[in-house]
């Protein structure tokens, strides 16, 4: 594309398309009002504009508002300007790696986890052992949890912290400490979330019938995780109706079940390849008889 010289046509592009400044002369990317209709559209397209308007405030903020991210593009001085750091981490919590000074800052960061948990990895040490930051960021991603200080065990023991966590994502929990992992309160609202989380509870938690029958409710592929209740036939049933999969997780015993096995085929016809070669002769059997009375 060539490069626009004309202001109007600039003006023109730019506001249909934020990054057609990029092909604007060098005299029209020093141009505030060019500039500001780009970053309006798009956010960064602030890339485009000359080193003078980079630290322009009144840009970086239009700029910032589009897109959080912009901010990595402004000036030295305005990604640790207070009321420009804000306006970025609030429309993209990532925004707040861009800025060196003010990741100890409470507000700024309560604001940036707030609209996206996982920007808590970007939060200085001391704030990722805050108790109300860490919180807020697990409310809104529970996997934040990673993010918390591994130096301070005390948030991952946390019982209200890992609680909000995996209620919001219940893989959260292999973020936990042991003893919350170990806890039957945790790890059943973490398998009501995702029966996955079954692979990351304590070995005990993981046998336990009421945690492994909610989490195969959820997730029948979490019926792999459990030795002891593979033959249990109430805990199995549950597991097959969610996915039918889950049949060849069974017992030897319960995949020569005609009701374990009807189940799971009704979830998942392909499953019938786990059930008793018994079991797989007479199925195929009803369906080649089916097959003939269609002739």
């Amino acid at each position: 594309m060539k490069m626009i010289t004309d202001k109007n046509e600039a003006l023109i592009a730019v506001k249909e398309y934020g990054y057609a400044l990029q092909y604007a002369s060098y005299e029209l990317q020093k141009d505030k009002e060019v500039v500001l209709t780009a970053v309006k559209q798009d956010g960064r397209a602030l890339f485009y504009a000359s080193e003078k308007l980079t630290a322009d405030k009144e840009v970086v903020l239009e700029a910032v508002e589009q897109d959080g991210m912009a901010l990595k593009y402004a000036s030295k001085e305005l990604r640790n300007d207070k009321e420009v750091v804000l306006a970025a981490v609030k429309q993209d919590g990532d925004a707040l790696y861009a800025s060196d000074e003010l990741r100890n800052d409470k507000e700024v960061v309560l604001a940036a986890v707030e609209q996206n948990g996982f920007a808590l990895k970007y939060a200085s040490y001391e704030l990722r052992n805050d108790k109300e930051v860490v919180l807020t960021a697990v409310k809104q991603d529970g996997k934040a949890l990673e993010y918390a200080s591994y130096e301070s065990y005390e948030l991952r023991n946390d019982k209200e912290v890992v609680l909000a966590a995996v209620k919001q994502n219940g893989k959260a929990l292999k973020y936990a400490s042991f003893e919350l992992r170990s806890d039957k309160e945790v790890v059943l609202e973490a398998v009501k979330q995702n029966g996955e989380a079954l692979f990351d509870a304590s070995d005990e938690l993981q046998n336990d019938k009421e945690i492994v029958l909610t989490a195969v409710k959820q997730n029948g592929r979490a019926l792999i995780v459990s030795d002891e209740l593979k033959n249990d036939k109430e805990v199995v049933l549950e597991a097959v109706k969610n996915n039918g999969w889950a049949l060849g997780h069974a017992s030897e015993e319960l995949q020569g079940d005609r009701e374990v096995v009807l189940a799971a085929v009704k979830q998942n016809g392909e499953a019938l390849q786990y059930a008793s070669e018994e079991l797989q002769a007479e199925f195929n059997k009803k369906i080649e008889d089916f097959i003939k009375t269609l002739k």
